[in-house]
């Protein structure tokens, strides 16, 4: 009977001491790793795009900035494809603090912070490097800052290319040529006003119904950037691609509240700069992708319509500007003068 005691006794005690030792060796995505420590945080990061996408490309270098700046107390994981959600799921949950961090584009963010969508205002930008030099600035970093009281942070602008017009009638040379035709656009209330201010019907639609719609007529024509025209094979039933740019929405890296509240002020600049410094690498790789979608469309027969001066769109666009001058007036003056 004794010997069964002892036993009973051991085997408590040695449970026991398992379960202490496997909490003390848990790793946790909550709280602060302390410099010298050794440990190791390791951070969740969404993506909806492919692994070998620019956006992606741009998440796996900020993760690496990360982990090097930090001396490996974090690292940060990304799950590309959407293993954590399409994006307006990922925002909600960086927002819940249940994922870390996220790559978004602006245009569902703005859904969550109002006065981010005054980056998808039409020829807001003199040029790219305009662009650039303001989104990757001063003025970006403010912008970026109006998610406060939203649980997300921003921590810098990705790029998603420049939108044009494509269509299945005619090459759009000016503005006036948009008439009448029925263009497909997002159920975006900024994006209808836009094309309707040219002159043409807009007409919100599914994106993966477009090729087919195209293709039957029932709408005229679209609009994207070179890679989407490509890969979604647009270009097949609509040949007349006019080189405008419109608009360029770019992307948004932003991490949750509930992280960063756990981070000490030194790893929060550590953080933006590996963010900022990724923005390089990101661009490289969009740009890459870019020049091979214009070849292979070209090769495959589309006509590309080069406008040089995007004076006349600008001003045909007014009327978008005042109806949300109020809304973005300020922002719309910071960015692109």
């Amino acid at each position: 009977m004794m010997k069964m005691k002892t036993l009973s006794i051991f085997f408590v005690m040695a449970m026991v001491a398992l379960i202490l030792g496997a909490c003390g060796d848990e790793s946790s995505n909550s709280g602060e790793a302390s410099e010298g420590s050794g440990e190791t945080i390791t951070l969740k990061l969404a993506e909806n795009q492919p692994d070998d996408y620019p956006t992606t490309i741009g998440d796996k270098e900020f993760a690496r900035l990360v982990e090097e700046k930090t001396d490996g107390r974090y690292k940060i994981e990304v799950y590309s494809g959407g293993q954590l959600g399409e994006e307006t799921n990922s925002i909600e949950q960086v927002q819940l603090g249940s994922i870390d961090l996220a790559r978004v584009n602006a245009s569902p963010l703005s859904q969550f912070a109002d006065e981010i969508g005054v980056t998808s205002m039409p020829f807001l930008f003199e040029n790219e490097e305009a662009k650039w030099e303001k989104l990757n600035g001063e003025v970006g970093r403010e912008l970026l800052d109006t998610l406060d009281g939203t649980n997300m942070v921003g921590l810098a602008f990705y790029d998603s290319g420049e939108r044009s017009f494509y269509n299945t009638v005619r090459p759009l040379e000016k503005p006036e040529d948009m008439k009448g035709l029925k263009v497909r656009v997002q159920n975006s209330e900024l994006s209808i006003a836009v094309v309707e201010a040219l002159g043409a019907s807009a007409t919100p639609m599914e994106y993966g119904e477009v090729y087919s719609s195209l293709q039957t007529g029932v709408i005229d024509g679209a609009e994207n950037n070179f890679p989407s025209y490509y890969t979604s094979n647009h270009y097949e039933v609509a040949p007349y691609f006019t080189v405008n740019g419109y608009t360029g929405t770019p992307e948004v890296v932003i991490a949750s509240q509930k992280l960063w509240d756990t981070l000490s002020d030194e790893d929060k600049e550590l953080f933006r700069e590996a963010a900022l410094e990724s923005v390089k690498v990101q661009r490289e790789a969009w740009a890459e992708l870019t020049e091979e979608s214009r070849a292979a469309v070209v090769e495959a027969g589309s006509e590309l319509i080069e406008v040089d001066d995007i004076t006349p769109w600008r001003e045909a666009v007014q009327p978008v500007y005042d109806k949300y001058g109020e809304q973005y007036g300020e922002w719309i003056e910071k960015l692109s003068n």
